[in-house]
């Protein structure tokens, strides 16, 4: 269903319009002009509001007469999508469909919107209101029913009450086919095939007799979109569009980097027709995939980046926005999964320089961390214990970086590494290679323009952790001691496997 609040429509006004709705002939209109009356309501602002992905934005207002009754008016036409009708308390609403026609009157009365909701002028609204009366008499009948099958005793009556629901269900669905059927190229027909889950047929039997148990995955995800247009920005304005795109990247996208860019690729080449929709997905991935739930993910962001925003074809932001964007990709550029780490050579505790390519190891775990950061005093003794009790046998080294030699408190510069040379002497953290970088070989880099390596490491909070392997190269970053450590076992039980001679 489309609505929350079911309006509950005589159905044989659908058989009605469904006679006359393609041939009415509309006068030139310019802007919108939507007639309302709100019963009981006498005074007090009525408002309009349109969906956008998750959220409800304010379109217009407009103050109730003491017939109950206002105008909203504009010069320019409504983005189209699904709109709302707004009760001055703010506690009611009636949705309505905005697409070419947007000149129409809508007669509310909140003592019973499901019975007392009326669109003249609006044919599509009409059939709308009609569905949506249909839809909530389903749900009337359904609920009862999955009720019922919570507290069943035989598997009869569970049988029972799954085909009950099941035609029902189908019910529903033959009548929105009907309506597509009627009215192919409606906005509504559009809604329709959005709200549609594919019906996935019988398996084929593969050469031996067995079926094939992809199929299912295969053809469900093949025809997800059936019907769907990525330039069609009227379902942006839409509940339903955004909770849609998202199932699909989580239940049916595999999480691998070059599957997930082919699939945001794909979806940008198709929305490029309507700059909305270009806009929307380029704005919705940047967001999705700069800081990403899966490691090694902001692949997809890079990615982006280069094909879009440095080819000057992201030209609706300013400088302004433009910067911490940029400013991201600078900061994943260096440190992207499977590529060769950045060499990083600063001190030691004994002010000798330390180089990190110079530590030969069948894995490197690289610590940026902070003994004052209270994140830090927790995580790096648990994984010291994990160094102790089972990294250094299996060959790994821990090359552990200062973030901060310097830090500012009340105004006052105060230096860490007297604070951060006890921290290792009380926690036995000697056979780490523990580095720091004086203030002066930081604004060597700063001078040079040089990368220095917060950014070549993206480091932004403490601790963070980086594993790599005996090539230096990044195989996890941005993780737990943990998954460090999970990460590290399954690498040695691959390894094992590979080469069980030679372990």
């Amino acid at each position: 269903m489309l609505n929350r609040s079911f309006l509950k429509t005589n159905i044989r006004i659908l058989c009605l319009l469904a006679a006359c709705w393609p041939s009415v002939l509309l006068k030139a209109q310019t802007g919108y002009e939507i007639k309302v009356s709100f019963k009981p309501y006498t005074k007090g602002y009525i408002y309009l509001a349109h969906y956008f992905g998750k959220s409800i934005y304010v379109k217009d207002s407009v103050q109730l007469d003491g017939h109950g009754e206002g105008l909203f008016k504009g010069a320019d036409p409504l983005q189209g999508g699904i709109y709302m009708l707004v009760n001055p308390l703010k506690s009611q609403l009636v949705e309505m469909l905005i697409d070419k026609d947007q000149h129409f009157s809508i007669a509310a009365d909140s003592s019973d919107l499901v019975h007392n909701t009326h669109f003249s002028g609006s044919p599509e609204n009409q059939v709308f209101n009609a569905y949506q009366a249909y839809a909530a008499d389903q749900f009337k009948k359904i609920k009862p029913l999955q009720e019922a099958l919570k507290g069943v005793k035989t598997p009869a009556d569970s049988t029972r009450l799954v085909s009950q629901i099941q035609q029902l269900n189908k019910a529903t669905v033959d009548y929105r086919e009907h309506l597509i059927g009627q009215y192919p190229q409606s906005f509504l027909t559009a809604l329709f095939r959005l709200m549609q889950e594919p019906v996935v047929p019988a398996p084929p039997i593969l050469p031996g007799g067995k079926k094939d148990s992809l199929f299912a995955y295969r053809y469900y995800k093949a025809h997800y979109w059936d019907g769907v247009s990525f330039s069609d920005e009227r379902l942006l304005f839409t509940p339903m569009f955004e909770p849609k795109l998202n199932d699909y990247f989580t239940r049916l996208v595999s999480p691998e980097v070059d599957s997930v860019k082919e699939e945001v690729n794909n979806m940008i080449l198709y929305s490029r027709t309507d700059k909305t929709m270009f806009k929307y997905f380029i704005t919705k991935f940047t967001n999705d995939y700069a800081n990403p739930k899966y490691m090694g993910q902001d692949a997809v962001f890079l990615d982006l980046f280069e094909k879009y925003y440095q080819t000057g074809q992201v030209d609706w932001l300013t400088d302004e926005q433009k910067k911490p964007i940029y400013d991201r990709a600078y900061s994943i550029m260096a440190n992207q999964l499977g590529d060769p780490a950045a060499d990083i050579q600063l001190l030691d505790t004994s002010n000798q320089k330390v180089s990190l390519y110079g530590l030969k190891a069948t894995f490197t775990v690289v610590c940026f961390w902070d003994p004052d950061c209270g994140h830090c005093q927790k995580e790096v003794p648990v994984l010291d214990s994990l160094y102790d009790a089972k990294w250094k046998k299996e060959g790994v080294k821990v090359f552990a970086v200062l973030v901060d030699t310097v830090k500012t408190d009340v105004g006052k510069i105060v230096p860490v590494k007297a604070n951060w040379q006890k921290y290792i002497r009380e926690h036995h953290l000697e056979d780490w290679v523990n580095v720091y970088q004086t203030p002066q070989m930081k604004q060597e880099d700063l001078d040079a323009k040089r990368a220095g390596f917060r950014q070549l490491y993206d480091v932004y909070q403490t601790p963070t952790l980086y594993l790599l392997d005996e090539q230096k190269r990044i195989i996890g970053k941005k993780l737990s001691y943990d998954q460090i450590d999970e990460l590290i076992q399954r690498k040695l039980k691959q390894s094992n496997t590979n080469n069980p001679v030679s372990r």
